[in-house]
């Protein structure tokens, strides 16, 4: 028994490098409610039923929306193994498409890139890993980031 709660502590932990803070069904059921257990079942929750990306596409599910980052949600459904090779290398057109949904300025687009080769791993953490994942990875980075949190925020 305490294997499978630490696996699904270790699951869960994991999880929560995608989630997006008060966001998401996970975020709705485990509302007030404080501590590390809820924040995990809340992340867990959320990347079970892969809704988080949809709630920050739509602007529903206690999720805000960013029209920028629905493009970015939308490509990323359609491309999400062009990016990740473009991504894994720093270059190529799918990354750069990513920049330019984003609306990242032109001088910021060095930064973005390295930003997300830097964090390749983080983004795709497996070959299993959803363009809802994937999209909310990016958004909590760039929202980390001095100069790109303009941008999604």
């Amino acid at each position: 028994m305490k294997k499978v709660i630490s696996a699904a502590l270790l699951l869960g932990a994991s999880s929560m490098a995608f989630a997006q803070p008060g966001c998401g069904v996970g975020a709705m059921i485990w509302k007030g409610q404080s501590g590390i257990a809820p924040h995990v079942l809340a992340a867990t929750t959320n990347g079970t039923f892969g809704n988080q990306t949809f709630g920050m596409t739509t602007g529903t599910l206690g999720c805000q929306t960013n029209e920028s980052v629905q493009s970015m949600a939308m490509y990323m459904n359609t491309n999400i193994d062009k990016v990740a090779r473009d991504m894994s290398r720093g270059e190529g057109e799918n990354l750069e498409t990513l920049a330019v949904l984003l609306d990242v300025a032109p001088a910021d687009r060095d930064a973005f890139r390295t930003l997300m080769k830097d964090n390749f791993a983080t983004v795709f953490p497996s070959a299993d890993t959803t363009a809802d994942q994937a999209v909310s990875a990016i958004v909590a980075l760039m929202e980390q980031h001095q100069t790109l949190n303009q941008y999604v925020g």
